[in-house]
């Protein structure tokens, strides 16, 4: 019994320690985004479904974040779109003590949204992360596989 509890506990340990998964651009070719990303993590992770997961950005912005900047999320799995999510982006960063408009000199973007009970829970879901900045141009595009779960309260 003391065996499955140790076990058990580890389980919980790497799962708790669980490393974001590495994101890649997904800007069209030909284009290129103001916000040109260095790192992309998300935290926590796997992303817990009915709480708030925080995506950080870091990177060169080419141009000033404005008013009108949005954040869309989109999941997919096995080709069909599982999730959907848009926000103003400058109501999320502002949220985070950094409001638009965004100086050119800034280095890192924070901003934490709910994850929505509708998301499906332990599947691989292939996430991009698009903001557009409120000059219609993209800001950013990332990408990659990600998982969600249902954790405890």
């Amino acid at each position: 019994m003391k065996f499955f509890a140790a076990v058990a506990a580890l389980a919980l340990v790497a799962v708790a320690n669980a490393q974001s998964p590495a994101f890649t651009s997904c800007a069209a070719a030909g284009v290129t985004p103001e916000l040109t990303i260095t790192s992309f993590t998300l935290s926590p992770y796997p992303l817990c479904i009915g709480q708030p997961v925080t995506a950080s950005g870091t990177g060169v912005l080419s141009a000033p974040v404005t008013a009108g900047a949005k954040l869309a999320i989109i999941g997919r799995y096995l080709g069909r779109v599982v999730y959907t999510d848009n926000q103003d982006l400058c109501t999320l960063t502002a949220a985070a003590g950094l409001p638009c408009p965004i100086a050119t000199t800034a280095t890192a973007i924070t901003a934490s949204v709910l994850v929505k009970t509708s998301a499906p829970a332990d599947v691989p879901v292939a996430l991009q992360v698009s903001a557009t900045n409120g000059n219609g141009n993209l800001l950013f595009c990332q990408a990659a596989t990600v998982t969600a779960t249902n954790c405890p309260v």
